[in-house]
């Protein structure tokens, strides 16, 4: 059934001619967007900014590449944390302490991406002694949700779309030079406007045959 499709595909390559990033997805159906891409490659520029959050410790600028998508789409969620001077977060990994995390609560309509998380750098505890791995300053979180693909909801959708909220939380443990705080968490939210997909045949003389 799939045979001769297109499968969408993207390249990056500079002013040299030189390909420095490659994206391609195993399923013709999921599809990333154009600014789920730029905001990959340069993510000061491809996310619009929903929501600003004040947290204990911390801002919490909450961020999508797009606020509509079809069935397939992919888009990137981002949560851009930023820190006071030498207040810190444990990074992932990190043994003894709670590590900073972002949840999204399952949602029927979406399927969730792996979170990605930017490389920590090692900080020394000279107190006791211990090496471990933090994050400090602004730093980004992001995950990529993909739109159903699914029949049964692409049929439920009426011509002016529905409504997806996303919700979850941010998990985190913040320290400075001279207290660790105790483990605490706040509530992040998207939401993502649905379109059914265009179903209008091609014209006729372009047609596979």
């Amino acid at each position: 059934m799939q045979k001769g499709f297109a499968r969408p595909g993207y390249f990056f390559i500079d002013p040299n001619g030189i390909i420095r990033e490659k994206y391609f997805e195993a399923k013709y159906r999921e599809r990333l967007t154009g600014n789920s891409l730029i905001s990959k490659l340069f993510p000061e520029l491809g996310q619009e900014v929903t929501e600003t959050v004040e947290a204990p410790h911390l801002q919490l600028a909450l961020e999508q590449s797009d606020p509509v998508g079809v069935s397939g789409t992919r888009v990137t969620l981002v949560a851009e944390v930023r820190l006071p001077p030498d207040v810190h977060v444990y990074a992932p990994g990190t043994q003894g302490y709670k590590p900073i995390k972002l949840v999204i609560e399952p949602v029927p309509q979406l399927e969730l991406k792996p979170a990605v998380y930017p490389p920590s750098k090692t900080l020394y505890l000279p107190v006791i002694k211990e090496s471990v791995p933090v994050f400090e300053g602004t730093f980004r979180i992001s995950q990529d949700v993909k739109v159903s693909t699914g029949l049964g909801f692409g049929g439920s959708i009426g011509k002016d779309g529905t409504i997806v909220a996303i919700t979850g939380k941010l998990e985190y443990q913040a320290c400075d030079k001279t207290t660790c705080y105790l483990p605490t968490s706040v509530p992040v939210k998207w939401q993502l406007q649905v379109f059914p997909l265009d179903r209008t045949r091609a014209p006729e003389n372009i047609r596979h045959k």
